[in-house]
């Protein structure tokens, strides 16, 4: 048998709803008493991985490593002549 289960649009929980019951008002119930739903979840910082470059404070969301010396940068000193990369004895050059 093909049973769909509604799912909380806030707090993404499964709400189990039995036969007979308007599965909107079975959810709006939650919403309003049972629902876990934390606003502050929503706005953790997304940016958190800091760029390495003496005097940049520049975040980005993804890692950005440089593959000679293994740290962690901004889009903008990626390249390793952007933040003078001491990881090999001599950096590639940019094209």
């Amino acid at each position: 048998q093909n049973v769909q289960v509604p799912v909380c649009p806030l707090c993404n929980v499964p709400i189990p709803v039995q036969r007979g019951e308007v599965p909107d008002v079975v959810v709006g119930a939650h919403m309003d008493k049972d629902c876990k739903y934390n606003p502050a979840q929503q706005k953790q910082k997304i940016f958190t991985n800091k760029c390495l470059k003496p005097g940049c404070r520049r975040k980005e969301i993804m890692k950005v490593v440089c593959e000679q010396c293994g740290g962690n940068f901004c889009i903008k000193h990626r390249h390793p002549l952007d933040h003078e990369c001491r990881g090999s004895s001599c950096p590639i050059s940019k094209a």
